[in-house]
């Protein structure tokens, strides 16, 4: 049986789509996820996300724990409420998961992972404490839900809802959390928008989107969450990269920090020993059809692969992220393979639409 998020009666009351997600009944769409996906790039929608799992971490080696944990370097956190994003890898430098770690104090971490790896998650990092002998505690949060408010307007909307979030969040720099009584607000999200991204108790879940709803802001579903993010050229787990891809093959490079010699993150000889060997970038179809993940692409240095792809609305024009050669570069010619035909498409740098822009 699927599992159910906080505010799955209340997707289901508004009539959503409701599709299995990594395990979890969730709203693909409430109905058009074109105009769902409009109302984000536009005005405001909201996303549930509470099928994602909060983690805190605290202890005194809480630092020292994450230091050798994650790709990235979390010293780089000095702010309180600054958030990383970074890659969780295995002995091999493949991606066991993508997260992002938000800095309380030296000894007090909040992670957040995905869905469908967060069991698997969770037990490697159990793991690796027994192995480490680091003291650190790691607790399951699976009594907060997460809502995603996301687009031009969600910020002002969501000030709106919620009695006194202006005040705690008015001045977070993108990339910043802050609490605020019951709730963490942090100025994140999965869309090429501003907006943010709310932790609260399940019990207030509902409630809190009754009024972001009466506030004006569009309930969205799944289906426009993914077109958005593709458009802004973000990674999604299981498509863009997997335990058998590394992130410098998954273009993830920027999340892996080898500034500090001294430092031993688990993953790190293997990346050393193999550095990148593939590039990625963005496709844009010049034939009529749709790109979708796993299409073949022909390009003068040798063979690729498309790891998402879908039709953007926002550019009205069909997209993708690939996997290519090292030497291919932004305005080649390439062919991709759609059902035995070879199309041809433009490459481009893989960020499509970021703030309401076209970038291509």
């Amino acid at each position: 049986m699927p599992q159910h998020t906080p505010l799955h009666a209340t997707h289901v009351a508004a009539g959503a789509r409701m599709v299995d997600f990594a395990g979890w009944d969730m709203p693909v769409n409430y109905g058009s996820q074109i105009e769902e996906h409009h109302a984000v790039r536009r005005d405001a929608g909201m996303f549930d996300v509470s099928h994602m799992l909060a983690l805190d971490l605290d202890g005194v080696d809480a630092k020292a724990f994450l230091r050798g944990l994650i790709a990235n370097d979390v010293a780089k956190l000095v702010e309180p409420g600054k958030a990383l994003y970074s890659c969780m890898l295995n002995a091999d430098g493949g991606v066991i998961d993508d997260l992002i770690v938000y800095y309380l104090s030296d000894t007090s971490y909040r992670i957040v992972v995905n869905a469908g790896t967060a069991d698997k998650d969770v037990a490697w990092m159990q793991e690796r404490l027994a192995a480490t002998g680091n003291r650190a505690t790691l607790t399951v949060r699976r009594d907060l839900a997460m809502i995603a408010v996301q687009g031009p307007n969600a910020r002002a909307k969501t000030w709106a809802a919620i009695p006194g979030s202006e005040a705690a969040s008015s001045s977070l720099k993108p990339f910043q959390a802050a609490a605020c009584g019951e709730f963490f607000i942090a100025r994140t999200g999965y869309t090429g928008e501003d907006g943010f991204e709310l932790t609260l108790p399940n019990e207030l879940a509902a409630s809190i989107w009754a009024a972001l709803a009466a506030a004006g802001v569009a309930p969205c579903g799944l289906g426009a969450r993914d077109t958005l993010r593709l458009e802004a050229g973000m990674a999604l787990y299981g498509n863009d990269m997997d335990e058998t891809v590394s992130p410098l093959d998954a273009g993830l490079a920027w999340t892996v920090d080898f500034k500090d010699p001294s430092r031993d993150f688990f993953g790190k000889a293997a990346l050393v020993a193999k550095g990148a060997l593939r590039q990625v970038l963005g496709l844009v179809l010049e034939d009529k059809g749709v790109l979708r993940s796993h299409q073949k692409v022909f390009t003068a240095q040798g063979e690729g692969e498309t790891t998402s792809g879908s039709f953007s609305p926002s550019l009205e024009k069909s997209i993708a992220v690939a996997r290519l050669p090292l030497g291919v570069a932004p305005g080649d010619s390439v062919e991709v393979d759609i059902r035995g035909k070879r199309l041809k498409a433009r490459v481009v740098k893989a960020s499509f639409v970021r703030n309401g822009q076209g970038l291509i």
